[in-house]
């Protein structure tokens, strides 16, 4: 396994569990990260068939690695999940870990954390798109202000976007930070989370257009299930359970299944702390 990309899947049991995996049955994980979701469904009964899906071309290096010995029972496709288009295959269930991965924020080349200092990048697909450091750059302050209020849900994004602006060009993710907290009160400064956690959050929901994928992927997900197949969601911040919630809800053609999401136990918090803001919603095709 490769050691920079093996991780903890947040909420394992229950995302098995929730599947109610059956034996010989196909399932498709949208979001395979290193893999540890797949491997649970692939033990959980005999003759699994699995598709695998990420845009982070090192995710999917690792899981081929920690899923090769599966062989051809599992199928890789490198793209957005908004973009994956089955071909005949109907499936029994299908997964959906929402977000940036615990190892993209741990490794800092990728970033997209503002803990070590890194280029600011923050694109889960490297291969395409634009950067954060292309966003902070070349926005203007409005929009920018837009951006971090909208996306990061920050009440400081208007004192934060000017003097991003001020301060601009920004090419390290440390520069940044120290910007964004030079631009807020003593008092939020020292607050409970850094002040550039929301602005980070904004900057990297906008360069991956994680809420407009998020969108279109569940409008057409659904269609790719067998009946009464399931469909389950993990989001990690309220915008996007707020999505899943009521995208869910107002599909006609499923079930929910989760009135209130499913969130990490106390034994699970202990070991992972990460695993604290995930929320997993479940809902099923109507036969």
């Amino acid at each position: 396994m490769n050691p920079d990309f093996s991780h903890i899947p947040v909420l394992s049991q229950e995302t098995v569990t929730g599947l109610g995996v059956v034996a010989g049955g196909w399932y498709l994980d949208a979001t395979v990260g290193g893999g540890g979701h797949s491997e649970l469904i692939l033990q959980a009964a005999p003759d699994i068939n699995l598709v695998a899906l990420d845009r982070d071309l090192q995710a999917l290096a690792a899981a081929r690695e920690r899923l090769a010995p599966y062989g051809d029972r599992v199928q890789f496709w490198h793209g957005n999940y908004a973009d994956y288009q089955p071909l005949a295959q109907k499936f029994d269930g299908i997964i959906a870990d929402l977000g940036v991965s615990s190892v993209q924020l741990d490794l800092a080349e990728r970033g997209f954390s503002f803990r070590n200092e890194a280029p600011l990048d923050m694109r889960m697909d490297r291969s395409q798109g634009t950067t954060a450091a292309d966003l902070v750059n070349h926005t203007s302050e409005v929009e920018l202000a837009r951006i971090i209020f909208t996306y990061g849900e920050e009440r400081m994004s208007r004192q934060i976007a000017r003097d991003i602006v001020a301060g601009r060009p920004f090419t390290t993710t440390t520069q940044l930070a120290y910007a964004i907290g030079g631009a807020v009160p003593k008092s939020y400064r020292y607050g409970r989370i850094h002040p550039a956690t929301r602005t980070f959050q904004a900057l990297r929901i906008m360069v991956n257009q994680e809420l407009s994928s998020l969108e279109k992927f569940l409008a057409v997900a659904p269609t790719w299930l067998k009946p009464e197949g399931k469909i389950g969601l993990i989001s990690f911040h309220s915008l996007e359970d707020r999505i899943v919630k009521h995208t869910l809800r107002e599909n006609e053609s499923l079930k929910v299944l989760t009135k209130k999401p499913i969130i990490a136990t106390d034994l699970e918090l202990a070991a992972n702390p990460r695993s604290r803001s995930a929320k997993l919603r479940w809902a099923y095709l109507i036969s």
